[in-house]
């Protein structure tokens, strides 16, 4: 009897393990960020930096696809803030974006938790202030989102895993450029560019002779392109913004306003130190940031001029982009190839032509997307929409193609049908780079060309394995085309990476809205959802 109870208390044990093993939830990884000014001399000349737990750039969050991410970020400056998350898809949960357009900003001397998911993500990405030009002073830091150990990656696994955060920089206080954006004047040119936080020669990367490295390169920056290459080194592409690459080998890499990407180094050359080169393109003067890559047996230090990259070569940079590809027969964060997913083979519902232009209204310079220049509400709108209150947003204020208008201000967004495949073209008409991002998506880039955009530019569209990401550049007086699946309800941020530009007015935002309510297609309001404007003192209840 004795024995047959205990056989019997022991298939229960082993059905409760096997049930609960089936319903774990994903690991949670928990960081306490506390941010403050501090001062820093990045290209030195001591300045006011924003800094999270005493660091610039902040912290790195390392995680594994569909880590439950708790960030509890309290704000010690004297202003509001918000940080935002550069790729990482927030699926069903605009709620956790951190632009205004979705959050109410964390008052100065409060807190607030985020609390997201990496669902179904792999990749290398960054985090931003989102608000009052703060970028301009910090407050970023990298994201690496690794595959779980049971998914395949394309390459043997490195000797290391290095972030590096390339921008471009002003040694004029942030407050100082938001003033002067708020005047109606532009910023003019940065003053230099900064690798990990560091001005010329102050950043060194150690490396063992034989040894491969990945390197995940973000711009962070505020305005530049830039050209990344290491003295005397290949670089081999892998990754863009969580799509594996087809493998190719470039001499440097053009990294836009915004992007992400890594490369695998290899340490093979003579035991020596070697430059590590960020410069500007497109522009005049062009602007180097200079790092060290030092062998830890190194014989010789660096000298002699730094080596040379592009500069203001157009159909360099667009051949370089056309030639960055999907790797088809690679897993993502799933199992399963990336090319399994045929976005060539799938009707486009709807395209919509958005053209980029520099004005002056009311005799301030603004910036406008086919005509309309985003004016900042009282009122975040995922808060409007989700309290039904009005007058705060435009729904479809932006029309599907430039039409000509004169320019003007108003708070539009895009209204975008649940599920829909779409098509948008980024139409460029000034002789300028532009650089866009989509938050909550990551969409195909199938073309890029110079002139006008018309039906006829679909022809030379890539609809096999045009690579997966979230910002794409659109080159001066030229056309880039993506296609979408609207997949992912909320409230999303399309805006210029231009911070000059997305501040004054390059921005809309994209409403998805699932047509029935359920929490299958998009999370209720988070209990601690901060309110503001016209949402103060609502309810934090789900909605009926």
């Amino acid at each position: 009897m004795d024995s047959m109870w205990c056989l019997i208390v022991h298939m229960c044990f082993m059905i409760a393990l096997f049930s609960s093993s089936g319903v774990a939830e994903d690991p949670y990884k928990f960081f306490t960020w506390k941010v403050t000014y501090g001062t820093i001399s990045p290209l030195g000349v001591t300045q006011q930096g924003i800094l999270i737990n005493g660091q610039f750039p902040g912290p790195q969050i390392d995680s594994v696809t569909n880590d439950n991410i708790i960030i509890n970020v309290y704000n010690g400056l004297d202003q509001p803030f918000l940080l935002s998350w550069n790729g990482i898809q927030q699926r069903k949960n605009s709620w956790q974006d951190g632009v205004f357009g979705t959050n109410c900003p964390i008052p100065a001397g409060k807190n607030f938790t985020y609390k997201f998911q990496m669902k179904d993500q792999i990749g290398s990405y960054f985090y931003f202030p989102s608000l009052y030009f703060h970028k301009a002073a910090g407050g970023f830091g990298g994201i690496k989102v690794a595959s779980r150990p049971l998914i395949p990656v394309p390459f043997p696994a490195p000797d290391g895993d290095i972030t590096l955060l390339i921008g471009d920089w002003y040694k004029t206080n942030h407050s100082v450029l938001r003033r002067t954006l708020d005047y109606g004047k532009s910023l003019g040119k940065p003053d230099g560019v900064l690798i990990n936080g560091r001005g010329p020669k102050d950043y060194s990367l150690t490396v063992n002779q034989g040894k491969t490295y990945r390197l995940r390169i973000s711009n962070v920056g505020l305005s530049s392109s830039l050209n990344f290459r290491i003295q005397g080194h290949k670089l081999k592409l892998v990754e863009v913004e969580g799509s594996h690459t087809v493998q190719n080998i470039y001499d440097s890499l053009d990294i836009h306003v915004g992007q992400s990407y890594s490369v695998l180094v290899t340490a093979n050359q003579p035991p020596q130190d070697y430059y590590m080169v960020a410069s500007t393109r497109f522009t005049s003067p062009i602007l180097t940031g200079v790092g060290i890559f030092h062998y830890s047996n190194s014989k010789k230090a660096v000298s002699g001029p730094i080596p040379g990259g592009p500069t203001i070569q157009i159909d360099w940079s667009l051949n370089q982009a056309r030639s960055i590809r999907w790797n088809l027969t690679a897993s993502a964060a799933r199992p399963n190839p990336q090319g399994s997913y045929h976005y060539g083979n799938i009707t486009i519902t709807r395209t919509i032509k958005l053209a980029n232009s520099d004005n002056s209204i009311n005799g301030k310079q603004r910036y406008a997307v086919n005509g309309v220049s985003f004016l900042f509400p009282g009122t975040p709108l995922k808060l409007a929409d989700y309290y039904n209150i009005g007058g705060i947003f435009n729904l479809g204020g932006i029309p599907n193609n430039p039409d000509g208008r004169s320019p003007y201000l108003q708070t539009a967004v895009i209204s975008g049908e649940y599920r829909a495949f779409i098509e948008i073209v980024f139409q460029n008409y000034e002789s300028t780079i532009q650089s866009w991002h989509l938050d909550g998506y990551s969409f195909f880039v199938a073309g890029m060309d110079g002139g006008e955009w018309t039906s006829a530019s679909r022809k030379v569209y890539n609809l096999f394995d045009a690579v997966s990401r979230c910002t794409t550049q659109v080159y001066p007086k030229s056309w880039t085309a993506i296609l979408l699946s609207l997949d992912n309800a909320g409230m999303w941020n399309l805006r210029s990476e231009t911070w000059e530009r997305q501040y004054l007015g390059q921005q809309t935002y994209l409403r998805v809205k699932s047509p029935v309510k359920s929490l299958r297609d998009e999370y209720d309001i988070p209990h601690n959802a901060l309110l503001c404007g016209k949402a103060s003192g609502r309810p934090r209840t789900p909605r009926p």
